[in-house]
């Protein structure tokens, strides 16, 4: 039988001196019990795993809207392939694998319907703006069930960090964080450039030369030259990140798929942006303008939170056939449809 005392132990013994060791956690807002088995990091992944916004993560946009074919990627599968590269790089420079996933999979729990062109909406809507890495800390904290007798998940101070700075000017404090962080960058910009080749909006050879030269021509090249890099200038270090020379590389395939793919037309038209920003500003002020419509699970919170804070919430946990579905519904005579 391996105790959670036992996998406490085995951190100290085969980690990394820089690595966030379970047992040394700043801990939770709220003390608790520990588990018998399991670490407080690998308690935090399963509580994420288990949760409802996870489960949506399945029917929201990532790039394409609604994609005809069936491999294009959604929230939850870049959830995944974020969490796999970066448990890589985490396993080859001796840090905290558990506390990696845990920040992986919760990373975009506040992601909204329709992508980040539903993002873009709901911050120009919403007083005090929207930021998806803020929402999700909030998933975490308030909106998701934590049983009964306690509101959210109550994860720990090193998870939480690590889900609120993955994107932003803010660096984690964990090198576990760090790693998310760019990981996430990582497999977005290679993923979404496998789903413009696939859709037809761009080609590879339309991708900057040097750094096919120095990253690889295929997905696959790139993604292990990006993981094989960062473990090596990693490992042994206080903090996390690429050498400049792929950071560069990297950071210029990013301004290649805003410049022709994020902002490309072609795809804001196979978006729909004009519908996508009608069913989210419409279901948005009708729920803060109803906000006895509002779930019961948020209408419980009417005294905490103004009712513009609630439709927020509300609308940003939608699926993309959710909120299509409450649309019509809402807003579409039953004849017309």
């Amino acid at each position: 039988m391996i105790t959670r005392q036992d996998i406490e132990k085995r951190e100290h013994e085969i980690l990394s001196p820089y690595a966030a060791k379970a047992d040394e956690s700043r801990g939770r807002r709220m003390p608790e019990d520990q588990c018998d088995f399991r670490t407080v990091y690998q308690r935090d992944r399963d509580r994420i795993i288990h949760s409802k916004s996870f489960r949506r993560l399945m029917h929201k946009t990532q790039v394409f809207l609604a994609p005809e074919g069936d491999h294009f990627r959604t929230r939850l599968t870049h959830t995944i392939e974020v969490s796999q590269i970066a448990r890589t790089i985490a396993r080859g420079c001796g840090l905290n694998e558990d506390l990696t996933e845990a920040i992986a999979l919760g990373h975009d729990l506040g992601h909204t319907p329709f992508g980040h062109s539903g993002e873009s909406i709901l911050n120009q809507i919403h007083p005090g703006g929207f930021r998806h890495n803020v929402q999700s800390l909030r998933v975490v904290d308030v909106l998701e069930s934590g049983g009964s007798d306690r509101r959210g998940l109550n994860l720990t101070e090193e998870v939480r960090d690590g889900i609120l700075n993955h994107t932003g000017p803010v660096t984690p404090f964990t090198l576990e964080g760090q790693v998310v962080k760019t990981s996430d960058r990582i497999a977005y910009i290679n993923h979404d450039i496998d789903d413009a080749i696939r859709s037809g909006v761009i080609t590879v050879d339309d991708l900057p030369e040097e750094s096919i030269r120095l990253l690889g021509r295929t997905h696959k090249q790139r993604i292990d030259t990006l993981v094989r890099d960062m473990i090596e200038h990693t490992a042994g270090c206080g903090a996390a990140g690429l050498s400049e020379e792929k950071l560069r590389v990297m950071n210029d395939l990013r301004a290649f798929m805003f410049r022709n793919v994020y902002h490309n037309p072609n795809v804001k038209r196979a978006e729909d942006m004009p519908k996508v920003s009608t069913i989210v500003t419409s279901l948005y002020e009708y729920y803060r303008d109803n906000p006895e419509e509002l779930p019961a699970e948020l209408r419980r919170m009417s005294g905490e939170f103004s009712p513009a804070d609630l439709a927020r919430d509300h609308v940003a946990g939608m699926t993309d056939r959710y909120a299509i579905r409450q649309y019509e519904e809402l807003f579409v005579a039953k004849g017309w449809r």
